[in-house]
């Protein structure tokens, strides 16, 4: 089994992050609530090329919040954990507080 994935090129591992289901008074919330699709980026490849051969390194870097689209990204589960995989471009932004 692997112990860690190292995406290749200019591909992005994310763990997404789930909104939480209660409050912490213990109100049950609703399913669709307006949370935005977002997740934590675990690991990233080194980099795409140009047509010269140049790397173009990832926009985003390990630790980083970032908003995913709703569709696409490929899924992968690693031990008892899921995550996701996504092109650098499809990333839409990161997200800061």
């Amino acid at each position: 089994m692997a112990k860690r994935l190292i995406p290749t090129f200019n591909r992005v591992l994310i763990e997404k992050i789930v909104p939480p289901s209660k409050t912490t008074t213990g109100i049950l919330l609703p399913e669709k609530t307006s949370k935005l699709n977002s997740g934590k980026v675990v690991a990233v490849g080194p980099g795409g090329r140009d047509r010269d051969g140049k790397v173009i390194p990832v926009s985003v870097k390990e630790g980083e919040t970032v908003l995913l689209p709703e569709y696409g990204g490929t899924e992968v589960k690693l031990g008892d954990k899921e995550y996701h995989i996504y092109r650098d471009e499809d990333i839409l932004g990161t997200l800061h507080h």
